[in-house]
């Protein structure tokens, strides 16, 4: 399978993806008082914590290169309120790499 953009892959977080998700997070219950009382407007991550081995469905926005082993950008859909950009991921089983849904 050759990467295109629009398509949906399955998309495995790796530690910076974790660290990164969690502290927004807990960024915005820490602050969520603050929020509801101002109602800036501002986007308040919320959502299920993530743990290294979980994977989510990544809409490919990028694609650098070309054929089957092409990186690819994308936004990953999160259990929550809110997207994560990953960027230059590539084919593969390890942890910030991307796979083809099965076909049933």
């Amino acid at each position: 399978m050759t990467p295109t953009i629009g398509r949906i892959v399955h998309y495995r977080l790796g530690p910076q993806d974790i660290e990164a998700i969690n502290r927004r997070r807990a960024d915005a219950r820490a602050k969520m008082d603050w929020h509801r009382e101002n109602k800036t407007g501002a986007q308040v991550h919320v959502g299920n914590e993530v743990r290294e081995g979980d994977t989510y469905p990544l809409v490919i926005t990028r694609v650098h290169g070309d054929g089957p082993d092409a990186y690819v950008n994308g936004q990953v859909m999160l259990d929550g309120n809110d997207l994560y950009w990953a960027t230059s991921v590539k084919v593969g089983e390890g942890p910030r790499t991307y796979s083809w849904p099965n076909r049933q």
